[in-house]
C-alpha cells in the first residue's frame, strides 16, 4: 500500500494527464498539405485518374484505392452507410420480351419469375438511428437470375450529390456525425455537411431533392426507385444502348410532414420496417413496376447534359419510362441477421445483357463494395452466405479463405490444366459467357473533370421550378431549419449564394427566415472541387443549359390518387358508439383495401349502443395520429361526448388536422369537431368542394359520407390548407 510519504512523491503518484500522452499521436492538418497515408503529397484529390475527362477510372489510381480502402474499414461490424435497413423477399416479372436491346435472360422470359431480395434503408445514420431521418433512402434488389445474380443499387431519387467516387468518403466524412462530438446522429443540420455542400456546386441538385418531400416518405412501399447511374443494355447483335432505371410504386408517391417526421421519430422509430412487415405479413404485398429510360448509343452527346454525370437525371419529357415489368414483394424474412444483415449487393453484379458506363462514380463504387464486404463480412467467401448465394452453380479455381463452405473435389485449383480437362472452363458469349463491352478508349491518363460536367445549376432549377407551391414551401422550410441549426455563419452565407444560382426567390425566402441577406454575387472561388494546380476561373464558369423549365413526373403532387389501398384510418369512439355509423363506414373502407383500426380511452372493447361488444386496436395513450392517414368519429350520444372530454382524442384530431390529413365525422358527432382549434378554420358549410379543397367531410347519411371520405383520402395530403389553416397541435 503507498504510504502518505509517497504519494507526496509526484514521480510516484498516478499519471492522469492521459492529453499528454496522446500529444505524440495527435495531428492537426491546419497549415500543411494534403498527403497519402504515407506522406505523398496530393496534387489532386478531387478527380480520379481516368482514361481521358470521360473515360474509364483506372486501376493504377493508387490515391484512389487507398482513398476508398481506408473508408470502407472504418467501421465494423455495421454498414457505414445504409447501416438501418428492413428488406423482403418476392418475384418479379417482365411484360414482354426485350431482345431488341438487351440479351438479359430475366429480361426476355414473361414466363419465369426470378426471385428477388429488397433491402430498403436510411443512409447517414446507424443501425439504432430513426426510419424517420431527413435523409436518402437505399432501394437495393439482387435479381436470383438464371445467369446469375444481377444488383440494382439503388436509391429513392435519381441522382447523386458527387460526381467522382474519390469524393465519397468526404461526403459521408462531412453528414456523419462530426468527429469531435459524435452529433448529430442521422442528421445533416449541422456546420460539417453544410461546410462541404456550400464549397461543391455539384451537390445542387441532389440538395434540392433531400431538402424535399422525397426525403420523408409515407413508406418504403410508397416510393420511387432509381439505380442513379447511366448503365448500359447490349443485344445478341452486340449493339449497345444506354440505360437508366427507375422503380415506379403502384400506391403512387408519398410523403409525411416534416413535423410528423420528427413525432414518428419519438414514437415508433421503426415506424417503415414495421410499415413493411405489416403490409406484406397481411398479404398487401407491395408492387412496383421497372422502368427503363433508354437512349441509343449513337445520341449519346445530343441532351444539354452529360448522361455520365451522376447529379444529372433525363427528364421524362425527353426520354420516356417504358415500364417493362413487375416487382412484388410477398415474404418476410425468417432471420434479420441472416438475411437482412448479410446479404452484400455490388453494382459489379451483372449479367450478359447489363453493362456499365464511364460515369466516375459508378466507376469507383464497383471496386468499393467488394473491399467493403471483405471486412463487414469476414473473407473472401461472403458470397457463400445462403442469401447471396446464386440460384444456379458455382465453378471456379478459388478455393480458400476464411469462413469457406463449399467444399470442392478434385486436384486442380488453376488454369489452364490438364490434369483436370481444363475444366471449369470458360465458357464462350454463345455459351452465356460475360463479354464487356469493347468500348473504344483512346485517351491521356489525367486527373481530370469533363467540361460537360460543369453546369450544376439547370437541374436544380429544373427540380424547383417542377414543384407545386406547398412542396415549394416544404423546401423553404427544411432549407431554413437545417441551415437555421449551424452555428459558423459564414457557411449560411455562402450556401444562400448556391441557392441564388438556382432561385432567387428561394433563396431569398430562405435568407428571411434566417434574417440575413442573399450575397449580391456568390463566394469565389464557387468550386472546390479543383485539383491544386486548376485555375478556379474554369471551373466557376457557370454554365446554364436547362432549357426544360419544368417536368411533371418531379413533383409528387402529379403521382396516381385513385385508391386508398393500405391506408390506415383511426376510428374515435367510445362507449355508446353508434354501431351502424361505425360499421357502415369500416365495411366500405375494408372493402376499399383501407385498414381501420379503433381508438377508444381504454383497451380491449367498447360496447354500442345496442350492447355489442365492438374491439378496440388501440388506447389514446398507445396511438397517435401520425400513424394513420385518416380520422373519423362515429355517431352515438354517450361516444361523442366521451370523445370530446378526452383531452387525448382532441389533440389527435388537431395535429390529424394540422398534418393535412382528412377528417371525417358523423353529424352528430359535430360537437368533437367543434371542440378542435381546427373548427374556426373551415366552413360552416360542408359541401362538396369542401371535401375537394379542404379534405374535411361531415355527413349524417353514412354511405354518402364514405363515399366522400375515400375520395379525400385518396389524395394523401391537403397540403394547400397548411399554412392559411395552420393550428397549434
Amino acid at each position: 500500500m503507498a504510504t502518505k510519504k509517497d504519494l507526496e512523491n509526484p514521480s510516484l503518484q498516478p499519471d492522469n494527464d492521459k492529453t499528454s500522452k496522446l500529444m505524440p499521436h495527435t495531428a492537426d492538418g491546419n497549415g500543411e498539405f494534403l498527403t497519402t497515408n504515407h506522406g505523398l503529397r496530393i496534387n489532386d484529390d478531387q478527380n480520379s485518374l481516368k482514361a481521358g475527362e470521360r473515360g474509364a477510372t483506372l486501376l493504377e489510381d493508387f490515391i484512389l484505392r487507398e482513398k476508398i480502402t481506408h473508408f470502407d474499414h472504418e467501421r465494423i461490424p455495421e454498414r457505414i452507410v445504409h447501416a438501418r435497413g428492413s428488406a423482403a423477399h418476392g418475384v418479379f416479372k417482365v411484360y414482354e420480351p426485350m431482345g431488341a436491346v438487351t440479351k438479359a435472360g430475366f429480361l426476355n422470359d414473361p414466363a419465369i419469375e426470378t426471385p428477388v431480395f429488397v433491402r430498403f434503408s436510411t443512409v447517414a445514420g446507424s443501425r439504432g438511428s430513426s426510419d424517420l431521418a431527413r435523409d436518402v433512402r437505399g432501394f437495393a434488389v439482387k435479381f436470383y437470375t438464371q445467369e446469375g445474380n444481377f444488383d440494382l443499387v439503388g436509391n429513392n431519387m435519381p441522382v447523386f450529390f458527387i460526381q467522382d467516387a474519390i469524393k465519397f468518403p468526404d461526403l459521408i466524412h462531412a453528414v456523419k456525425p462530426e468527429p469531435d462530438s459524435e452529433m448529430p446522429q442521422a442528421a445533416s443540420a449541422h456546420d460539417t455537411f453544410w461546410d462541404f455542400i456550400s464549397l461543391m456546386p455539384e451537390s445542387a441538385h441532389m440538395i434540392m431533392w433531400v431538402m424535399s418531400d422525397r426525403a420523408l416518405p409515407r413508406s418504403y412501399r410508397m416510393m420511387e426507385g432509381f439505380g442513379v447511374h447511366t448503365f448500359r443494355f447490349v443485344n445478341q447483335e452486340e449493339v449497345s444502348s444506354f440505360v437508366k432505371f427507375l422503380w415506379k410504386p403502384l400506391l403512387g408517391v408519398h410523403a409525411v410532414a416534416w413535423d410528423e417526421a420528427q413525432n414518428i421519430s419519438g414514437k415508433d422509430p421503426d415506424y417503415h420496417r414495421r410499415d413493411l412487415w405489416d403490409a406484406i405479413e397481411s398479404g398487401n404485398f407491395p408492387e412496383w413496376e421497372l422502368g427503363v429510360q433508354i437512349v441509343p448509343e449513337e445520341d449519346e452527346f445530343k441532351f444539354e447534359f452529360d448522361l455520365l454525370d451522376p447529379t444529372k437525371l433525363i427528364p421524362e419529357e425527353l426520354v420516356p419510362v417504358q415500364r417493362i415489368g413487375k416487382l412484388t414483394l410477398n415474404r418476410n424474412p425468417d432471420n434479420f441477421f441472416a438475411e437482412t444483415e448479410q446479404v452484400a449487393y455490388h453494382l459489379g453484379h451483372v449479367v450478359p445483357g447489363i453493362d456499365f458506363s464511364n460515369d466516375p462514380l459508378l466507376q469507383g463504387r464497383l471496386f468499393s463494395y467488394t473491399d467493403t464486404q471483405l471486412l463487414r463480412l469476414g473473407g473472401p467467401n461472403f458470397h457463400e452466405i445462403p442469401i447471396n448465394r446464386p440460384v444456379v452453380p458455382v465453378h471456379n479455381n478459388q478455393r480458400d479463405g476464411h469462413m469457406r463452405q463449399t467444399i470442392n473435389r478434385g486436384k486442380t485449383s488453376y488454369g489452364p490444366n490438364k490434369i483436370g480437362d481444363n475444366f471449369p472452363l470458360q465458357a464462350k458469349a454463345s455459351e452465356g459467357g460475360f463479354t464487356t463491352y469493347p468500348e473504344r478508349i483512346d485517351a491521356r491518363k489525367v486527373r481530370a473533370r469533363s467540361k460537360s460536367f460543369f453546369d450544376h445549376f439547370s437541374q436544380a432549377r429544373l427540380f424547383f421550378n417542377s414543384q407545386s407551391d406547398p412542396e415549394k414551401n416544404h423546401i423553404v422550410d427544411a432549407l431554413s431549419f437545417e441551415l437555421g441549426k449551424l452555428k459558423t455563419v459564414s457557411i449560411r452565407e455562402r450556401m444562400l449564394g448556391i441557392l441564388s444560382m438556382i432561385d432567387k426567390s428561394l433563396a431569398a425566402e430562405v435568407a428571411f427566415a434566417l434574417r440575413i441577406s442573399v450575397p449580391q454575387d456568390p463566394e469565389l472561388p464557387m468550386n472546390h472541387s479543383i485539383p491544386a494546380d486548376g485555375n478556379p476561373a474554369d471551373f466557376d464558369s457557370v454554365i446554364f443549359k436547362g432549357s426544360l423549365i419544368s417536368s411533371a413526373a418531379l413533383s409528387m403532387a402529379n403521382t396516381p390518387k385513385d385508391s386508398v389501398k393500405t391506408r390506415k384510418i383511426a376510428f374515435l369512439a367510445a362507449d355508446g358508439v353508434d354501431e351502424e355509423s361505425l360499421k357502415t363506414v369500416k365495411d366500405a373502407l375494408e372493402a376499399a383495401g383501407a385498414i381501420v383500426e379503433v381508438i377508444a380511452p381504454r383497451l380491449n372493447y367498447i360496447i354500442s349502443k345496442n350492447d355489442v361488444e365492438i374491439p378496440v386496436d388501440h388506447s389514446f395513450l398507445t396511438a397517435a395520429s401520425v400513424f394513420y392517414d385518416a380520422v373519423y368519429v362515429p355517431g352515438g350520444t354517450n361516444s361523442v361526448a366521451t370523445v370530446e372530454a378526452d383531452a387525448d382524442a382532441v389533440h389527435f384530431l388537431n395535429e390529424a388536422f394540422k398534418h393535412c390529413k382528412a377528417v371525417a365525422a358523423d353529424a352528430s358527432a359535430m360537437q368533437v369537431v367543434e371542440a378542435t382549434y381546427f373548427s374556426k378554420k373551415i366552413p360552416a358549410e360542408f359541401s362538396d368542394e369542401t371535401v375537394v379543397r379542404e379534405g374535411i367531410v361531415i355527413g349524417e347519411d353514412a354511405g354518402v359520407l364514405v363515399d366522400k371520405f375515400i375520395l379525400a383520402i385518396s389524395q394523401h395530403r391537403f397540403w394547400e390548407r397548411e399554412k392559411p389553416r395552420k393550428i397549434p397541435a
